[in-house]
């Protein structure tokens, strides 16, 4: 796209022998390297090491949009690898991934339903923008990627917007995906023109009518009773589903041993789930008894940590999560890639949210600390739900960490809501509260066309459905619109007026939960916690940069050692002021004021025109330091301004501690410092040089 270049191959594996996995084990990797973007690698070894998190995301976008369409029985290991080659800092690598990989699979032998097109949207001025320039995506109010098939169904979104109304959303996603098709269909044409035929495999064995009639009959009628026994909780109902599990293959075994365990685990997890969606369909009630667009019960808590900037605590059933905020100075702002700034033009930002899942959160035991792909995605999505509704100028540094506490489905946007919550509490200045919702559906298809006969929209969905389902959509917004969109499909795309239906319950369902927030905190705290810290601004005049700053900054590391406020340079004649509380900050106006006062007790005003004696104190190959008052630092008298124009101050003889008569020209208006000249002196009477020097 552009001089955008991205290189894209699929390589699966064949059949082999022993028991086959129960999943397709897919590996997406993308993979940036600075040479497409003309840099080289900063790091010791000057070469691309792990991946970055724009890798990560990008890896899972590709995922996410391929993944959907493999054949249901097909589990043989297939791996995507997209390297970016160039970058041309206009077009988007992330739309060329996916195409890239829809186009290897297609050309490939491996067995596929593809092809699918990617389109980022943009809209400027209600005007609708695909595949926009960096330049034009600045200017846009939405920033989405879809990605859909060959009949205009949807198989990805991803994305985020400045509240954009659902109304025009749906409009935008329904133009997005004609425009998919027809990406979809130009890959179509080139893989059949130089395809490879696809190859034939072994569809993996299943258990037989007979076995399948006595595992129904032991089964059937107690997973019914499970599923729809509204007193069990998340981890209670997969212990009761568990324990029938043992005793019905227990029971299996004895009556057929010959067949593979394997099978029969399959066999009842197949059963499982086809009783699961069949009672949504016959009931319209849920395992936990809700209606289809009843939400669980929510409540709100913030300030629950006083001693932090902002915290809160979001409970939505049996998903929890506690989200703390903490400001910082400008300096703390996350530096980004080279390929990331070349691609968005941002070189940091100031505002990042990090999700964190331990293991505890679905009461199981393992690593705790590592980050994986997934609580990079959800801390993605998170952050960018809330990043619209913060000011741009905003001064401080935000880093949130939402921690899920707790887990039963849609943890990602139950931080958007704490995030939202902690952000008030703080006294951040949002536009406006911001809620997360996920939205799942269950679907019947014909048997010989595959196409959707019927389906049933799931709001506020739990992790059981979640995994039993055909979709997670996750939708973020405030009362005005969207700020956030996330379309996870598991069957080989959705109709578009699924998709329409499914944000229309997420943002009834939306609205409700803001209520819920609002009776808890309805806007940004008006008033300054007492440990907010305080950013100000003051001016040091260029020639006194030197005193306040003091040699190597010795003046500003005192000033941090003994208050604890940061003071850095930012930019002209400002200096920025970062304190952790008010009293800090007084404390470190107070000294700077007695450095100053100090500092002009010891000032020394030169005239302009005037002769002064200067001494010596370094010799250097283009001129020599010299020194006009002991309260003055050294300045540099260039070879050009010497008694004459030399090549090394030495063929004039000069030495360390000799004094030279020089000529004052003021102060440099861009360096601050002083401008002197010998060359231009001629004999004048000893009258008229000053000196301060002894």
């Amino acid at each position: 796209m552009g001089n955008t270049v991205v290189m894209a191959t699929a390589v699966g594996k064949q059949n082999r022998g022993g028991p086959a996995p129960t999943f397709l084990p897919l590996t997406v990797d993308y993979m940036q390297k600075a040479s497409a973007a003309g840099r080289i690698p900063t790091n010791f070894l000057r070469r691309e090491l792990g991946q970055s998190v724009t890798e990560v995301l990008i890896s899972r976008l590709t995922d996410r949009s391929i993944r959907p369409l493999f054949p249901k029985d097909y589990f043989n290991e297939t791996q995507i690898v997209c390297n970016l080659l160039a970058v041309d800092g206009v077009h988007d690598p992330e739309v060329c991934s996916i195409n890239a990989a829809s186009t290897a699979l297609a050309l490939s032998d491996i067995p596929w339903n593809g092809p699918v097109g990617a389109v980022r949207i943009g809209c400027i001025d209600d005007e609708v923008i695909f595949n926009p320039t960096r330049k034009q995506l600045a200017k846009s109010s939405m920033n989405l990627i879809l990605a859909g098939t060959l009949n205009s169904k949807i198989v990805m979104i991803e994305g985020s917007g400045k509240s954009i109304p659902p109304s025009l959303l749906k409009n935008v996603l329904r133009a997005g995906s004609q425009q998919a098709e027809e990406i979809a269909t130009s890959i179509k044409t080139f893989a059949e023109q130089n395809g490879r035929p696809k190859r034939t495999y072994t569809p993996q064995e299943t258990i037989d009518s007979e076995v399948e009639s006595a595992l129904n009959s032991l089964s059937l009628r107690k997973l019914e009773e499970i599923l729809t026994d509204e007193s069990h909780h998340k981890i209670s109902r997969d212990q009761a589903i568990s324990s029938l599990k043992g005793s019905v293959l227990n029971s299996l075994r004895e009556q057929y041993p010959e067949v593979e365990s394997v099978l029969l685990a399959q066999g009842f997890d197949s059963l499982c789930k086809k009783t699961f969606r069949s009672l949504i369909f016959s009931n319209n009630t849920r395992c936990d008894g809700r209606a289809l667009t009843d939400l669980r019960d929510i409540s709100c808590e913030v300030d629950i940590l006083p001693p932090l900037h902002g915290s809160s605590l979001f409970q939505r059933g049996q998903t929890q999560v506690m989200s703390s905020l903490t400001f910082d100075s400008p300096d703390s702002a996350a530096k980004m890639d080279n390929i990331t700034a070349e691609i968005s033009g941002i070189e940091k930002k100031n505002f990042f949210l990090h999700y964190e899942f331990p293991p505890y959160a679905t009461n199981e035991t393992g690593r705790s600390g590592s980050i994986g792909r997934r609580e990079i995605g959800h801390g993605a999505l998170a952050e960018r739900s809330l990043v619209s509704v913060i000011p741009d100028d905003y001064p401080f540094t935000i880093r949130l960490t939402a921690e899920v506490l707790e887990s039963n489905g849609s943890s990602s946007m139950a931080s958007a809501c704490a995030g939202s919550l902690a952000l008030m509490d703080a006294g951040v200045p949002i536009s406006a509260p911001v809620a997360g919702i996920a939205v799942g559906m269950v679907t019947k298809t014909d048997e010989a066309s595959g196409e959707i006969v019927d389906s049933r929209i799931l709001t506020d969905l739990l992790g059981i459905e979640d995994y039993m389902g055909d979709m997670d959509f996750k939708v973020a917004g405030t009362r005005d619109g969207v700020t956030a969109i996330q379309a996870d499909v598991k069957l080989p795309g959705v109709p578009i007026q699924l998709i329409n239906a499914a944000m229309t319950e997420a943002s009834v369902g939306m609205q409700r939960i803001l209520d819920i927030m609002a009776a808890t905190l309805p806007g940004p705290r008006s008033e300054r916690k007492a440990n907010t810290p305080i950013l100000e601004t003051i001016k040091i005049p260029r020639q006194k940069k030197s005193q306040f700053v003091g040699f190597g900054g010795c003046n500003l590391k005192a000033i941090k050692n003994a208050t604890g406020v940061t003071i850095t340079f930012s930019g002209e004649d400002d200096f920025q002021l970062f304190a952790p509380n008010p009293d800090a900050m007084a404390e470190a106006q107070e000294q700077i004021k007695t450095l100053m006062e100090h500092a002009a007790e010891q000032d020394v005003h030169f005239e302009f025109g005037a002769i002064y004696k200067a001494k010596i104190e370094e010799i250097r190959d283009y001129g020599v330091m010299v020194r006009l008052h002991p309260n003055k630092a050294p300045v540099l008298l260039h070879n050009s301004q010497l008694e004459r124009n030399v090549s090394h101050p030495s063929a004039l003889g000069l030495e360390v501690g000799q004094e030279l008569n020089v000529k004052y020209f003021g102060m440099d208006p861009a360096s601050g410092r002083m401008r002197l000249s010998q060359k231009i002196l001629s004999s004048l009477p000893s009258s008229n040089i000053h000196s301060f020097h002894k």
